[in-house]
């Protein structure tokens, strides 16, 4: 069992930033991948981006290119999405998840956190 915990969510004003940071425990030797997702109410979950935890492989949704970055600290087996230069539309609920594959669809994996929500105003 892997354990996931986000947090860096709220409500900011178009144009800034914020970093999400997802705190992971458990077996996290067996996973390969952490990733970000998010969700808007009635809309399907949309990938955001994903790091392999032991090599320097990221993959991003055209969507967030330029704006979002993926990172890890290891030691702290933490992975964290620098979002910067929000948008209205980034409005959601930002969901971390790990598995085994590097993939970009949510079925893919295995252990997902609660979420944490970002709130963009115009």
């Amino acid at each position: 069992q892997v354990q996931l915990v986000e947090s860096g969510g709220g409500l900011v004003q178009a144009g800034s930033s914020l970093r999400l940071a997802c705190a992971a425990s458990g077996r996290i030797s067996t996973t390969s991948v952490m990733g970000w997702f998010r969700q808007v109410p009635g809309k399907e979950r949309e990938f955001v981006a994903y790091i392999a935890w032991r090599s320097d492989i990221t993959s991003y949704a055209d969507g967030v290119k330029g704006r979002f970055t993926i990172s890890r600290d290891n030691a702290k087996n933490t992975v964290y999405l620098q979002v910067n230069s929000l948008k209205p539309e980034d409005t959601a609920v930002y969901y971390c998840a790990t598995g085994r594959f590097l993939s970009s669809l949510g079925g893919q994996y295995d252990y997902w956190g609660q979420g944490t929500q970002v709130t963009v105003s115009s």
